[in-house]
């Protein structure tokens, strides 16, 4: 019974958002315009790719912003951005970026529980071409003196 649950809700919130959208692919669910990204390819040269934040204490907050900038001529549109490890949150920018413009993408590395080297990977999933390389955040966490 708790199967048949499961289907009928993950087949109904699948119905939900896809008649929320709008397929032609001009609007997304806010309704605002979303480039196409099939064909839509740009260039990014990325600033930051590796940062190291050093020695932290067991429990403090690491918070980087990796740069980068649209060197194509087209919008670049960031799908994903995602972490090799749940203690690493990645933020990525929810509008595209026009030519020439450049922005970043917030990492957040919480170092509680985690004692020793620390090297987490940050993945970029976008249409650029070729694609963002693999960002990373690395360092050692000390033991928090009690």
């Amino acid at each position: 019974m708790k199967n048949i649950y499961l289907y009928l809700t993950a087949f109904l919130f699948i119905g939900l958002m896809s008649s929320c959208y709008d397929r032609s692919g001009k609007t997304g669910l806010s309704g605002d315009a979303v480039p196409p990204m099939g064909d839509v390819k740009t260039t990014v040269e990325v600033i930051d790719t590796l940062f190291n934040f050093g020695r932290v204490a067991e429990g403090e907050k690491v918070v980087y912003n990796f740069r980068f900038k649209n060197t194509g001529n087209q919008p670049l549109v960031i799908t994903s951005a995602t972490a090799s490890c749940g203690c690493t949150v990645p933020e990525r920018p929810e509008g595209p970026i026009a030519p020439g413009e450049t922005a970043h993408i917030k990492v957040v590395f919480d170092s509680k529980g985690r004692v020793g080297p620390a090297h987490k990977e940050i993945y970029i999933t976008s249409n650029a071409e070729p694609e963002f390389p693999e960002l990373v955040i690395a360092g050692e966490v000390a033991a928090a003196s009690n």
